[in-house]
């Protein structure tokens, strides 16, 4: 070995010896189990983590006007966004999949506005506007009448379409 190559050899140690005790940039904290509380809002197949609340499909009516139909069109039949309310009977590859036609668990709407909705305020919506979002989106879908009441023990007992149907992606991870 030349000596011109022990030098280089010497640096690389030296260099990697002074980043190894250097110290790190000090970004961000450790996260407590306080700090992910606000943020573990997911909501199981079976209803378990829905929170208390109500709502109705006239009152969701209303908020879907407000909040909803400037994305997902008027009374939910399709705009920018997917449409939420009708649509083919069964779904396809190419797009056909709808509330009522695919989705097997009505919880998961329930999640899904409560996470995600709406696109511009993601997490702005009370309970009970969720709630009554997901009644009004059920009713139009005749998934349940039109007076019926949505809350943490009726969501889970709606029956969707294709639950029986619906085949898990990954089911290793259910």
């Amino acid at each position: 070995m030349s000596t011109r190559d022990v030098a280089i050899a010497v640096c690389i140690l030296a260099l990697a010896a002074g980043a190894a005790r250097a110290e790190t940039p000090h970004l961000g904290r450790p996260i407590s189990q306080a700090d992910l509380a606000g943020w573990d809002i997911n909501i199981l197949p079976d209803g378990q983590n829905l929170p208390p609340g109500s709502g109705t499909a006239a009152d969701g009516a209303k908020i879907f006007a407000e909040k909803c139909a400037l994305c997902h069109g008027e009374n939910g039949r399709g705009g920018h966004a997917a449409r939420v309310i009708g649509g083919p009977p069964k779904a396809s590859l190419d797009g056909g999949k709808t509330i009522a036609n695919y989705w097997p668990y009505a919880t998961t709407l329930f999640d899904v506005i409560r996470r995600a909705m709406p696109f511009t305020q993601p997490r702005s919506l009370t309970d009970d506007e969720v709630y009554a979002l997901v009644a009004y989106i059920l009713a139009g879908n005749k998934l349940i009448g039109e007076s019926d009441e949505i809350n943490a023990t009726t969501l889970p007992k709606v029956r969707m379409p294709n639950r029986d149907n619906f085949v898990v992606q990954f089911p290793d991870r259910m």
